[in-house]
C-alpha cells in the first residue's frame, strides 16, 4: 500500500480532553507521570450495574468554546470534539483568511456518537409521545457534526468529513487527513475523534458483552495491559484533535512542529465482529503497511504506543502481531499503553494516542504502562511497566483497531 509522496504532512497544534486533563499539558503530564484518570461514576445511579467505573470527564467547562444555544442543543461529545480542536487551532497558530478558507478542513470522527442525546429523546419519547422529542435531536447527536460545527465556527470551507470505525476512528481520521495534504487536496486539516460513552446504555451494553473490568473497589487499578489480573477495558471519555499541515507552509509561517506524520497503515481482521485474530494477522499487516508507507526500516521504529485495552483475547493478539511485523527486534522496542492510565476512550482513542506518542517523541520520554503487576507470561515485550524512560526517540508508532476487525498505524518522525 505504498504511497507516492507528493507533499510532506506536519504536526502544528494539539487539543486534548481526556479523564487525565482538560488539556493536552494536563493529560500529557499526568500520563507521563503514570496518574490514573479512573473513578467511579458518578454521573447516574449504577447501583444495579455491575460496572460502576470509567474515565469520566472532570470538570469540563464548554463555555469557552461553543456559544449557549448550541451547546445546550449538543450532545456532550460534540462539546468534548469542538473543544479539542479549538485548543489545537489555538496550539497551531493558524488563522483562516476568507482567500485560504477552502484549502483547510476537519475530519472528526466518533465510534458511537450522541449516545446520551438519544437516551434522553427516546425517554421523552416514552413519557409524551412523538412532540416531546427535541427538533435539535439530529443535529444535536449525529457524529459529523463536531466536524460541522467546527468548520463553521473556523470558517474552514476545505473538506468536512467524519469517518466511523469504532475505536480505530480518530487514528483512521488523522491518516486519511494526512493523505488529503499529501495529494494536495487540503493545507491543513483538523484531524481525531470525540466520544461521550459512558451513560447508562454506554456502560450497559459493553457490561453485557463483558468486554468491560469490574474492578469496582479499585478504579484507579483495573486498566491493567498485558497484566496476568487483567479482566476487561476501562470504558472513558473524551476528544484529541490534532492539526495537520503541509510541511512547506508550516515551516513559511515559521510554526511550531511538533512532528512529522510519515506512515500510514489500515487493514481488516475478516476474521470476526469483536474479537482480534488470534494470531494478530490483520495488526500485523496494518504496521507492515504503515512502514512501507514510511518508507523505514523496522529497526528504525524505537517505541509503540499500542492499541493495549487490557482484554485477555486483544492484548495478547497485539503482541503476537507486534512480533510478527518485528520479528527478533520485537524484544527491543519500548511498548506502553497509555490506556493504562486513559481508560479507553472509543473513537478518541486513536487520537489522544497519537498526540501521547508524538509528545514521546518530542521530549524523548516514553509513558509508563501502569498496573502491571503480574506481567501474563504469554505477552513477553518490553511493556514499559509503572514507570516512564527517558530515551531518544527518532520514529514512533502508534496502534489502535477497533470492532469489525477494522486496524490503522501511524508513524511519526521527529523533525
Amino acid at each position: 500500500m505504498a504511497t507516492i509522496k507528493n507533499k510532506r504532512v506536519v504536526v502544528t497544534g494539539l487539543g486534548l480532553i481526556t479523564p487525565n486533563g482538560n488539556n493536552t499539558n494536563d493529560s500529557w503530564n499526568n500520563v507521563v507521570n503514570g496518574k490514573s484518570g479512573i473513578s467511579v461514576i458518578d454521573t447516574f445511579d449504577t447501583e444495579k450495574f455491575s460496572v460502576k467505573i470509567g474515565g469520566v470527564i472532570k470538570n469540563f467547562d464548554v463555555g469557552p468554546y461553543m456559544d449557549h444555544k448550541h451547546a445546550r442543543n449538543s450532545d456532550l461529545f460534540i462539546h468534548y470534539g469542538v473543544a479539542a480542536c479549538k485548543q489545537a487551532f489555538d496550539d497551531s497558530g493558524l488563522v483562516v483568511e476568507e482567500s485560504e478558507a477552502h484549502r483547510f478542513g476537519v475530519s472528526m470522527g466518533s465510534g458511537i456518537g450522541g449516545l446520551s442525546t438519544i437516551e434522553k429523546n427516546y425517554e421523552r419519547f416514552q413519557s409524551g409521545g412523538a412532540r416531546k422529542i427535541s427538533p435539535f435531536f439530529v443535529p444535536g447527536s449525529i457524529i459529523n457534526m463536531v466536524s460541522g460545527h467546527v468548520s463553521i465556527d473556523l470558517g474552514m470551507k476545505g473538506p468536512n468529513l467524519c469517518l466511523v470505525t469504532a475505536c480505530a476512528t480518530s487514528a483512521h481520521c488523522i491518516g486519511l487527513g494526512a493523505r488529503l495534504i499529501s495529494a494536495g487536496d487540503a493545507d491543513v486539516m483538523l484531524t481525531g475523534g470525540s466520544e461521550y460513552a459512558t451513560t447508562p446504555l454506554g456502560i450497559g451494553g459493553f457490561a453485557s458483552a463483558r468486554a468491560l473490568s469490574t474492578r469496582n473497589e479499585s478504579p484507579e487499578e483495573a486498566s491493567r495491559p498485558w497484566d496476568r489480573d487483567r479482566d476487561g477495558f476501562v470504558l472513558s471519555d473524551g476528544s484529541a484533535c490534532l492539526v495537520l499541515e503541509e510541511y512547506e507552509r508550516a515551516k513559511k509561517r515559521g510554526a511550531k512542529i511538533y512532528a512529522e506524520i510519515i506512515g500510514f497503515g489500515m487493514t481488516g481482521d475478516a476474521n470476526h465482529i469483536t474479537a482480534p485474530a488470534d494470531d494478530g494477522a490483520g495488526a500485523n499487516q496494518c504496521m507492515k503497511q504503515a512502514l512501507e508507507d514510511a518508507q523505514i526500516n523496522k529497526e528504525d521504529i524505537n517505541y509503540i504506543n499500542a492499541h493495549g485495552t487490557s482484554t485477555p483475547l486483544g492484548d495478547l493478539a497485539e503482541t503476537k502481531a507486534i512480533k510478527g511485523t518485528f520479528g527478533d527486534y520485537s524484544k527491543k522496542i519500548m511498548v506502553s499503553s497509555t490506556k493504562s492510565t486513559t481508560g479507553h476512550l472509543l473513537g478518541a482513542a486513536g487520537g489522544a494516542e497519537a498526540i501521547f506518542t508524538i509528545l514521546a517523541t518530542k521530549n524523548k520520554i516514553i509513558p509508563p504502562t501502569i498496573n502491571l503487576d503480574n506481567q501474563d507470561p504469554d505477552c513477553d515485550l518490553d511493556y514499559t511497566p509503572n514507570n516512564a524512560r527517558e530515551i531518544e526517540i527518532n520514529y514512533s508508532l502508534s496502534n489502535s483497531f477497533g470492532f469489525g476487525g477494522t486496524n490503522a498505524s501511524l508513524i511519526f518522525a521527529k523533525i
